[in-house]
């Protein structure tokens, strides 16, 4: 949940009903030393004087240290999450942890504090483990549940998300506080997507505060603050696969599990208006700092964080980017063609795309060849997509990337991608991205050589600022559909693909410069097509003259000078280069086009 929610007065509940009424070792893990002395000792301590019937019980003197307390013999003790002593020293019957998403991931080396506390219950048959925190960094998305009709949080790739809180709450029964709308009666679950700020991006805080509001998710109806309380008190807990019947009582079973777990949106706390919230992200926004953003989205809404809008088209905007021809098939315009490659320990992720003049490109194909890539099987494979042609064109030039992720080296087969770079010199280049570089791209002579093997060959490899690369992808998704140079698909796009393409931002970092920032779990369809069009750009696609043609065929209009898309038939081969337009560019290729 969001901060400020009522966390900490549910922990101190939690306490002091159990040392009252059914007396066990408790211990209370917070995120620091500082707050666990400095915060949550004096108000551990004002619950003990305030309740009479602790009061008594409480040891004074020596034995009223600030990190462990004895009521009527019974330990409390307040640990933090950095100290593996303190959470290894005591048994427990009740642990709490607090601001989970804080703690460090491996405390001192002795593995997770949360695996660390669940330890300390191996000696009561009814430990229970309680856990809260805003939640941090990850990918979000939502889907709707066909016999509720209400739209819970997707389940996410475990790896791909980096909050603590919301992995354990994925494994849970994962309960949605929901609201029933006092206009249409449809219930729906409360988030930041059903806050309304007119133009958030361009209105100022105060605005902000006095306009902004809640849209009912299910009929558009218009919800305002006055109606808060009563939709909190009439609000149910629902898990998918859950109904609720028109008195309120939800009907069926959760999704089976050990935890339970809830989920409550920031916008039903009483404590801040919707107004507030909204003011609280237009000055983030307006800051232009994503980890102001961030803190708004976790700390107010209570919800992942991962930056969209701005610099991020949705991925319903690249799916209308179709035109009226199939995949395989070659729009008439397109003069030659291009691959990118991305390389993973499981897959080849692959794209094709057409080129024609003013960069207007189409996607001809895309596709994964699965197998283990340290393997030839895959690369025989990759090597049959090479080889292939469309409508009679070549793939001109396929860019494969070789590059790594520090301490994962294992993950891609640097030398695979060297050997078949080697191997189809002609048409095949090894890449490596940098996220920033003085140049877009640059080639140099490096040796290389087999796994295993001493002898060593040159190969050329190309560095590549991913920045340029990826941020022009973005741009021309965003292009005027009236303009040429245009950006296209065919007419049958995966909404896999589609979110791949959107699954980077690009952010501005506090210091300056830029970032791409994980928005979906998978981004390697975007990796492909900004590969796709380096090696087109490395063809000195930026040259081609207006009413280019291909050789033995006539001159054609893009798309946007076009009543239809007609699908061309021809054999022939682009023409190649001379020396000098390689010159031009800074580099030799041992292909050119133009």
């Amino acid at each position: 949940m969001a901060a400020q929610g009522g966390k900490s007065e549910m922990l101190l509940d939690l306490i002091g009903q159990k040392l009252d009424q059914a007396p066990t070792p408790i211990l209370y893990v917070g995120p620091t030393r500082n707050f666990i002395v400095e915060q949550w000792e004096p108000r551990v301590m004002a619950l003990l004087d305030e309740a009479p019937v602790l009061k008594g019980k409480v040891s004074r003197g020596q034995a009223n240290k600030k990190t462990r307390k004895l009521i009527a013999g019974v330990p409390l003790r307040l640990a933090h999450g950095g100290s593996s002593t303190a959470l290894k020293s005591d048994p427990a019957g009740l642990a709490l942890t607090d601001e989970a998403d804080e703690l460090l991931r491996n405390v001192k080396g002795q593995g997770d504090p949360v695996g660390l506390v669940d330890a300390r219950g191996d000696t009561y048959d009814d430990f229970v483990h309680v856990i809260v925190s805003t939640p941090s960094k990850g990918p979000k998305d939502v889907v709707r549940d066909e016999a509720s009709g209400l739209e819970f949080w997707a389940e996410q790739e475990a790896d791909e998300i980096d909050s603590k809180i919301w992995g354990l709450w994925q494994e849970g029964t994962r309960y949605h506080w929901t609201w029933r709308c006092p206009h249409c009666s449809e219930r729906f679950v409360p988030r930041f997507s059903c806050l309304e700020i007119p133009d958030a991006r361009k209105t100022t805080s105060s605005r902000a505060k006095a306009e902004a509001h809640l849209v009912c998710p299910r009929n558009g109806c218009v919800i305002t603050d006055e109606h808060r309380e009563s939709m909190n008190a009439t609000g149910v807990y629902v898990a998918p696969g859950q109904t609720i019947d028109e008195d309120g009582n939800v009907v069926g079973d959760p999704p089976a599990s050990e935890t339970l777990s809830f989920w409550v949106s920031g916008l039903c706390s009483p404590f801040k208006s919707f107004g507030e919230r909204a003011a609280a992200y237009v000055t983030a926004l307006r800051s232009g700092d994503h980890q102001q953003v961030q803190t708004v989205i976790n700390a107010g809404f209570g919800e992942l964080w991962a930056p969209v809008g701005g610099d991020v088209p949705e991925w319903e905007h690249v799916r209308g980017l179709a035109l009226p021809y199939r995949q395989g098939d070659v729009p008439e315009w397109v003069l030659f063609l291009t691959a990118g490659v991305d390389v993973q320990k499981n897959r080849l992720i692959y794209a094709v795309r057409g080129w024609g003049s003013r960069q207007q490109s189409a996607l001809i194909t895309s596709g994964e060849i699965w197998g283990d890539t340290s393997q030839e099987e895959v690369w025989t494979d990759l090597a049959d997509v090479l080889q292939s042609t469309w409508a009679g064109l070549p793939i001109a030039r396929m860019f494969v990337d070789a590059g790594f992720r520090p301490g994962k080296r294992d993950l891609v087969p640097e030398h695979k991608v060297y050997e078949f770079a080697r191997r189809f010199s002609r048409q095949v280049f090894a890449t490596k991205g940098f996220d920033t570089r003085p140049t877009p791209l640059t080639v140099n002579r490096i040796d290389a050589a087999p796994k295993g093997g001493k002898a060593k060959y040159g190969i050329d490899l190309v560095r590549l600022s991913t920045d340029f690369f990826k941020s022009w992808v973005h741009e021309r998704i965003k292009w005027p559909a009236d303009q040429p140079g245009g950006w296209h698909l065919h007419e049958e796009p995966s909404e896999e693909y589609c979110r791949q393409i959107v699954s980077e931002a690009r952010v501005r970092k506090p210091g300056g410069g830029h970032q791409w920032v994980v928005t979906f779990r998978d981004n390697h369809f975007l990796d492909c097509e900004a590969l796709a069009f380096a090696a087109a750009y490395m063809l000195g696609v930026q040259r081609i003259r207006e009413g280019a043609r291909r050789p033995g065929g006539a001159a054609t209009a893009p798309p946007e000078q076009q009543g239809a898309i007609e699908v061309a038939e021809t054999s022939e081969r682009p023409p190649a280069a001379t020396p000098a337009s390689a010159k031009r560019q800074g580099f030799l290729p041992r292909q050119s086009i133009w």
